[in-house]
C-alpha cells in the first residue's frame, strides 16, 4: 500500500513523495518534477517501478507457465501473466497507458502523477496476485502468437475477478457469483487488430474453467467503440447509472452488461 505526501527539498523544488510497503519491506517514491520517470529506492535509488522482493524465477518456472494459455488464433495468444518483475512491469505501463486521463498530462508537467500512476497499477497487480486465489483471480495477458520467445511482447491485458456484489446478482438468474471483467487494455498501435476479442474469448475459456456461468463488465456510455466490442462478444446491456445530479460537473454515465456462457467441452 501507499502513504503519499508533498515535499519540499533543498532546492525549494516540489515532488511527490511515497512510502510503498510491499511483502513487509517499505521503499520510498519520488516523482520530482524534472524527473521523467519515478524513482524507488531502499537506501540507493534504482528506476521505475519498484523491484519485487520475491525471487527471479527460474525459466523452467517462466515456460511452465506460458503454457497456461487460454486463446490462440493466428495472430495473437492469450495467457496468465507470468508473476515476474519484468512482466508485471509490462502490464503495469499498458494499463496506466490506457487508463491514465490524458488531461492531467496537459495541466501537470513531466507526467510525475502520471508515473505514480504506474506504480500504483504495479502495486495492485502484486497485490491481486499475492492475496486471491488463483481459481478467484486471473490477470491475463495477450502476445503475439508467431513471435521468438525471447523476443515477446506483451500487447494487451484483462483482469478476470470472482466477485458476490448482490446489486449485479440481481440481473442473473439462480447465480451465487460471477466474474468480473476489467482492465481491458491494448497498446495504442495494436488496437483494431482484434486482440480485444482474443483477451473476451479467453475470459469465456477460462468461465468454463472454473464453472461460473456469467461474465459482467461495465462501459462508458458514451464509449461506442469498447460497447461495440462488448456486444459483438456476446454481451447484452442490462442496466445503466442515474443520470447525473450535478449540472457543473456532469459525470459520465456506466453501463453494465452481462454475458451468459455456454459450459459445453471447449
Amino acid at each position: 500500500m501507499a502513504q503519499c505526501q508533498w515535499q519540499l527539498n533543498s532546492q525549494k523544488q516540489i515532488s511527490w513523495k511515497c512510502r510503498v510497503s510491499i511483502n513487509r519491506v517499505t521503499r520510498i517514491c519520488c516523482f520530482p518534477k524534472r524527473l521523467q520517470i519515478a524513482e524507488c529506492c531502499r537506501g540507493t535509488y534504482t528506476s521505475f517501478p519498484l523491484p519485487l522482493t520475491t525471487t527471479r524465477r527460474s525459466m523452467e518456472e517462466v515456460k511452465s507457465q506460458r503454457s497456461d494459455e487460454y486463446e490462440m488464433n493466428d495472430l495473437w495468444k492469450v495467457r496468465r501473466v507470468i508473476e515476474s518483475e519484468e512482466e508485471m512491469m509490462e502490464v503495469a505501463a499498458i494499463q496506466a497507458d490506457a487508463f491514465y486521463e490524458q488531461e492531467m498530462m496537459e495541466v501537470y508537467s513531466n507526467d510525475f502523477f502520471f508515473q505514480f500512476f504506474k506504480v500504483e497499477q504495479f502495486s495492485n497487480l502484486y497485490y491481486r496476485l499475492k492475496h486471491y486465489a488463483p481459481d478467484r483471480y486471473a490477470c491475463l495477458v495477450a502476445e503475439a502468437a508467431s513471435s521468438d520467445e525471447e523476443e515477446q511482447h506483451l500487447v494487451g491485458v484483462i483482469d478476470a475477478t470472482v466477485n458476490e456484489d448482490k446489486d449485479i446478482l440481481q440481473y442473473l438468474p439462480l447465480a451465487s457469483k460471477y466474474i468480473d471483467i476489467s482492465g481491458i487494455a491494448v497498446l495504442t498501435k495494436f488496437r483494431r487488430q482484434k486482440v480485444g476479442t482474443a483477451l473476451l474469448k479467453a475470459c469465456d475459456v477460462l468461465a468454463r474453467v472454473w464453472g461460473i456461468e456469467y461474465l459482467v463488465l461495465k462501459a462508458y456510455e458514451d464509449d461506442f467503440g469498447a460497447r461495440k466490442l462488448y456486444t459483438n462478444a456476446g454481451y447484452k446491456l442490462v442496466s445503466a447509472d442515474a443520470p447525473s445530479k450535478t449540472r457543473w460537473i456532469p459525470e459520465r454515465r456506466r453501463v453494465l452488461m452481462v454475458k451468459q456462457v455456454s459450459h459445453e467441452s471447449t
